[in-house]
């Protein structure tokens, strides 16, 4: 059974996921196309927050990753992975869970939803980042 937490996070990813394939709409667009096809979102919605601040802040944390990601551009990172370091930097930059609990889910939804090189990429990303950051 997962906690609510991963729950939330994997809508977040999804969220994100449909923002950036159908154009980057509004969150509110994306919760109501997504409604139509899963059902109505939980309350309260933690899985749309998280992938608000990760749209709000999305340039700011595209330009992060393109820095930490060496011989990467970032054009060449696949959607699902993209939209999960937008994810993790939203709930890093919050400051409330705590920066190995982040990257640990991170890795966790690349297992889930990403191919079989993803988890290390994101892993060696977001550790990278929090390093520079003073969070590890």
């Amino acid at each position: 059974m997962l906690r609510p937490e991963t729950k939330a996070r994997a809508r977040a990813l999804q969220l994100l996921y449909a923002w950036d394939m159908t154009g980057r709409p509004s969150l509110k667009a994306v919760v109501a196309q997504v409604a139509v096809l899963a059902g109505p979102p939980p309350q309260p919605d933690r899985g749309a927050e998280l992938a608000e601040h990760a749209i709000t802040r999305a340039p700011e944390f595209d330009q992060r990753v393109t820095r930490a990601a060496q011989n990467w551009r970032f054009e060449r990172v696949g959607i699902v992975e993209r939209n999960l370091l937008r994810l993790a930097l939203a709930e890093l930059a919050q400051g409330v869970t705590p920066p190995r609990v982040v990257i640990d889910e991170a890795v966790k939804l690349a297992q889930w939803f990403a191919g079989p090189k993803a988890p290390a990429f994101v892993n060696g990303v977001l550790d990278s980042i929090a390093r520079e950051l003073g969070l590890l």
